[in-house]
């Protein structure tokens, strides 16, 4: 399987996943499984699928059979656990109310919302439109930033996910979103991810610095640069930049007159500790995105924040979504935001990241197999190789530990082919994680015998 294949996330027509498939014996789930494959349009990533849901709970999926999952992937929606009884208690006083509101139309819950995310950001971040997906929210920055700056190009990095529409995927930097789709959208430059670890300037052993410099010297040579859209820190394979990095960018932006447009869809409302991202570093973004667990783990909402100064595309629709002022989704927000301020999930989660720091260092001295750990918050990364002065990645390996875990039920992603991603809900206990990383030792356990 080619590797651009698994960027984003572990492969669903690899060997492994049809020797999952083998010990599934359950003639219903199987049944339901080959339903699925004959309705639905088969796509990389998701189709088939891997088993048959039937119920959620906190940090719990549960199949058809009644086996569970703890899910530390989530699509990174449910920052809160399923079905959170707050969250859907606000829903369903919503329900009886206005489930709908027609864009023409403004509602109390959408005004709230939206001066409640202005409240959390800092300077005159304050202006915001809302949208019905994450991928939305990149569209109406990138039109955004067309319209402020006068100019249509855009920096981007390899190997970077905004979204699966034409406009996001040309944004992107993956082929496997990108192949066979032919002409797309023109003046999108991309540059290598700040990476420490591996990556082109790894060897030189400056840290991260020359990602910086490589931006700028690509704004230069290029010219009509009008954004540079990034991940404050990359989610999939938890590649997280130095404050060196971001102070450079952020100047090298401002300089040029190029809008820094942050994507934090998956990251932000606590995954790394802090209600957004970029307040690890003291900085700020010209427009933040947002989105996935915004919906409290319920509905699918997502939004832009821009400064008020940006505030000139009166003539223009940006977003003009049926569901743009959602007064279900903008509860679902309202009600997410107010449990983790009245929960103190922002304390929590920082806490959660030293022991989880302290744990995952444990399984690398004992594991060779371990070449990196990287994280923040309850956001986590473990890159796994066969051979640490080589860096070769242990792909097979990967597969070996994830399916492993799965079958013990503990659900995570796979990015890059050998980074174990680590997401689980802000929620979780500390008995939890002891759990679910005894399922994760034993595992590789098995997988180090193929070193």
């Amino acid at each position: 399987m080619a590797s651009h294949n698994r960027t984003e996330g572990d492969i669903n027509l690899s060997e492994a996943r049809r020797d999952w498939y083998a010990v599934i014996s359950d003639p219903e789930t199987v049944a339901y499984l080959e339903e699925d494959a004959e309705h639905f349009l088969h796509q990389s990533l998701s189709t088939p699928c891997l088993d048959v849901l039937a119920s959620c709970e906190g940090i719990y999926l549960t199949d058809i059979q009644g086996k569970t999952y703890m899910d530390f992937h989530g699509n990174n929606v449910h920052q809160l656990g399923y079905r959170n009884p707050y969250i859907i208690e606000k829903l369903k006083e919503q329900l009886d109310i206005l489930p709908f509101s027609p864009r023409r139309y403004t509602n109390v819950p959408a005004i709230e919302l939206a001066k409640k995310l202005g409240s959390l950001l800092p300077g005159n971040l304050n202006r915001v439109l809302f949208a019905p997906g994450g991928t939305s929210a990149i569209s109406m920055a990138l039109k955004l930033a067309r319209i402020v700056t006068g100019k249509h190009k855009v920096v981007s990095l390899w190997d970077s996910f905004h979204g699966a529409s034409l406009d996001a995927i040309s944004a992107g930097g993956e082929l496997d979103f990108r192949k066979d789709m032919g002409p797309l959208m023109p003046g999108v430059e991309r540059i290598p991810p700040p990476m420490t670890y591996r990556g082109p300037f790894a060897a030189a052993g400056n840290g991260d610095i020359a990602y910086a410099d490589y931006l700028e010297y690509v704004i230069e040579k290029e010219g009509d640069i009008g954004a540079f859209l990034i991940e404050t820190i990359r989610n999939t394979d938890v590649q997280i930049p130095s404050q060196a990095y971001w102070d450079k960018v952020r100047e090298i932006c401002t300089r040029h007159k190029v809008m820094l447009i942050l994507d934090e869809i998956p990251i932000a409302f606590g995954r790394t500790g802090k209600m957004f991202a970029f307040e690890h570093y003291d900085i700020e973004p010209d427009i933040i995105c947002l989105g996935k667990g915004m919906g409290g783990g319920v509905m699918p909402m997502a939004a832009i924040v821009a400064r008020d100064t940006h505030n000139i595309a009166q003539s223009v629709s940006l977003g003009h979504f049926t569901h743009e002022k959602s007064p279900l989704g903008s509860v679902a927000a309202l009600a997410m935001l107010d449990y983790m301020e009245q929960n103190r999930i922002l304390e929590k989660v920082q806490e959660d990241a030293v022991f989880m720091a302290g744990e995952l260092q444990k399984l690398q001295d004992k594991f060779p197999l371990i070449g990196d750990v990287r994280g923040v918050g309850l956001l986590w990364g473990i890159e796994l190789v066969r051979d640490k002065d080589t860096k070769e990645k242990a792909v097979k390996e990967a597969e070996i530990v994830m399916y492993e875990c799965l079958k013990n039920g503990l659900s995570f992603k796979v990015s890059q082919g050998n980074v174990l991603q680590l997401s689980p809900p802000l929620i979780i206990s500390r008995a939890q994680l002891h759990e679910a990383l005894l399922i994760l030792e034993n595992a590789l356990e098995k997988a180090s015998v193929f070193v």
